[in-house]
């Protein structure tokens, strides 16, 4: 279908402010430039409760943002999200609305991470840190008001790659047990020769050079780029991974590598749900704001939330 008149207005805004794509900037002036999209998150919901700590990680403390749905509750179910920005850019504050959204929606906890950042930061650090917020989570639920047998990871784009990794190991490594993963519009291969990066990667937000830049960020070789913990869809065997909800954007370069990856998971024998939003670009999840399907998307994320922890 032809791409949403709310995204084709949004980037023509953009086209003619005249800012310069990310991938030209430092590290530093793209994320002060990203903190400008936090305006287009709209007005946050009223939650019950809102806390902000630190959780030991393995470089230092890690920032954590804790979410009690509206009408509040103990022992709850929790989701540990990760948000996106290419491992470069984001950060909690850049999520809180689309956090809150589904926290209410699903009554369950949302726990935002905060992981470090590359290039200061390259792979496998941002990861551990999300690893160790699941096993700190796990771990202390009952000191938080979660019921730690009813645990899910999600994230968007970097953040969904990551959250998807942290999968992996959870199983590989016998860590906590998972009910569910959110993955919107993830990451999940390094490399670039997909259709929806031959349509998409140029004039639709989030472009091919912009990945490239991420990537070369994030990695420190090609060899880590072949890493499952960096690109999920390598990982040779997916079988006994937590069901999944896939979304995936019409107009978004990494729209195929997220499909493919729904797909191999549900060769391996895992429950997925798949929906692809016709006609949105990346990152519309981030701005519900602006596009009204990023609560529709919340919706059918919080409904699948609420049949794992059910």
């Amino acid at each position: 279908m032809p791409i949403d008149p709310i995204a084709a207005g949004l980037l023509q805004q953009m086209a003619e402010a005249g800012m310069p794509p990310l991938n030209e900037m430092s590290p530093a002036d793209a994320r002060q430039a990203a903190e400008g999209f936090r305006a287009l998150a709209g007005e946050p919901e009223t939650v019950a409760d809102v806390t902000d700590r630190t959780i030991p990680g393995p470089g230092g403390d890690i920032p954590v943002r804790i979410y009690t749905p509206a009408g509040g509750g103990t022992a709850l179910g929790c989701l540990v999200y990760y948000h996106g920005g290419g491992w470069v850019l984001g950060d909690i504050e850049g999520v809180d609305t689309i956090c809150r959204a589904v926290a209410n929606r699903a009554g369950c906890k949302v726990i935002s991470v905060e992981y470090r950042l590359a290039p200061e930061h390259k792979f496998p650090a941002p990861f551990d840190d999300c690893y160790a917020a699941l096993e700190w989570v796990a771990a202390n639920g009952a000191s938080i008001g979660v019921d730690s047998s009813k645990l899910a990871v999600g994230g968007d784009s970097a953040g969904g790659n990551l959250a998807a990794a942290v999968a992996l190991k959870a199983r590989d490594a016998g860590g906590p047990a998972l009910r569910h993963q959110l993955l919107v519009y993830p990451v999940t291969n390094h490399d670039y020769g997909t259709e929806s990066y031959s349509v998409n990667g140029d004039g639709y937000l989030l472009t091919l050079d912009m990945m490239t830049w991420f990537w070369d960020h994030y990695l420190s070789s090609a060899e880590d780029g072949r890493n499952p913990l960096a690109s999920p869809l390598a990982a040779a065997d997916l079988s006994g991974l937590p069901p999944a909800f896939v979304i995936t954007a019409e107009f978004d370069p990494l729209r195929d590598e997220g499909e493919a990856y729904a797909a191999k998971l549900v060769d391996a024998g895992v429950k997925v749900s798949h929906q692809r939003f016709d006609g949105q670009i990346h990152a519309f999840w981030q701005m519900p704001g602006v596009f009204p399907a990023a609560l529709a998307a919340a919706d059918q994320a919080a409904g699948h939330l609420k049949a794992a922890f059910a």
